[in-house]
């Protein structure tokens, strides 16, 4: 299957289940090919056909976006250099989880969470420590006696009741032993914000270094992202901004038309700060304000009530 038809059966799959989703994002230098959101939940989604071309900037690419915009990021693939990827499976690279579509619509289209990851060592499966721990000492179970079932060591034992993954074959003989599920199921959308060293998190100041201090002086957190439609996400405690930086041309059009659809997706505004302004107060629903304007707005309400008005104009 050609990438094109992967992220048009991504796109397919994620509708079906009732999220909004944007068109594919063919501009050149992103990280990521879909975007896709249900409530308050936001994805994030790159899609490839052969996931060992998921590199770790890529992946640090994406974390960054998705922690500037309280999103998920997930991928979706076809194969590894292994074979093909298996339904049912979760992997992972980065700490990015991985999923066929076939998984995808298993677990968003028939209620069918996957139940195994893929990790280095071979395939295991997520156990209720907390219930594993409470039934083996209510029933006053040693260590040893679950362990000997299990065919593990005692030390794994109690790594598993630490939350620990276990093997499937483990944990099938720990849950056949007590008669009680413990195997939980996997949720490919879980993703903690992680805690970076400075190196990885430093990230270039957006290229407008007037307009970047402009919006810091109105009180507002600019953060920048990288191998985005945007530049930066601007943000105080009532709005959340999509910013772009630079002048008019053709590039940064084609940039404001997609950050449109991703603000239209999000339920977000987008605007382009350019260092002069021509006629157009918008492209799309991206609204454009030029430096002077931002040197003449003296409380952040002024420049969100003018990002609102020109951003609905068509």
């Amino acid at each position: 299957m050609g990438r094109n038809e992967l992220i048009n059966t991504t796109r397919a799959i994620l509708a079906k289940a009732g999220f909004d989703v944007s068109s594919a994002l063919s501009l050149r230098g992103i990280c990521f090919d879909v975007v896709a959101r249900l409530d308050d939940k936001v994805l994030i989604v790159k899609v490839l056909s052969n996931i060992d071309a998921f590199s770790k900037e890529n992946a640090e690419e994406m974390k960054t976006l998705a922690d500037a915009l309280g999103a998920t990021p997930i991928v979706t693939g076809e194969r590894s250099s292994s074979g093909a990827l298996e339904p049912g499976i979760v992997y992972s690279r980065f700490n990015i989880s991985i999923v066929s579509n076939e998984t995808l619509a298993d677990l968003l289209l028939d209620d069918a969470p996957p139940f195994i990851f893929a990790a280095p060592g071979g395939l295991y499966v997520k156990l209720d420590s907390d219930l594993l721990k409470a039934i083996r000492e209510d029933r006053g179970i040693s260590l040893g006696t679950l362990a000997e079932t299990a065919g593990v060591s005692r030390r794994t034992i109690q790594m598993y009741e630490s939350g620990m993954g276990a093997m499937i074959d483990a944990a099938l003989r720990i849950e056949e032993f007590l008669e009680v599920p413990i195997i939980e199921p996997i949720d490919p959308f879980t993703f903690k914000s992680e805690e970076r060293s400075k190196e990885e998190r430093e990230i270039r100041a957006p290229s407008d270094a007037f307009a970047f201090n402009q919006l810091n002086n109105l009180g507002f957190s600019v953060r920048p992202v990288v191998k985005s439609p945007f530049e930066a996400v601007t943000r105080n405690d009532k709005t959340l901004m999509l910013t772009g930086f630079g002048s008019d041309d053709e590039k940064v059009v084609q940039r404001a038309i997609v950050a449109s659809e991703l603000s239209r997706i999000m339920d977000r505004f987008s605007v382009i700060i350019v260092e002069r302004k021509r006629e157009r107060d918008n492209i799309n629903t991206t609204a454009v304000v030029s430096n002077e304007e931002l040197k003449r707005i003296d409380e952040p309400t002024e420049l969100t009530d003018l990002v609102a008005s020109r951003g609905t104009k068509r």
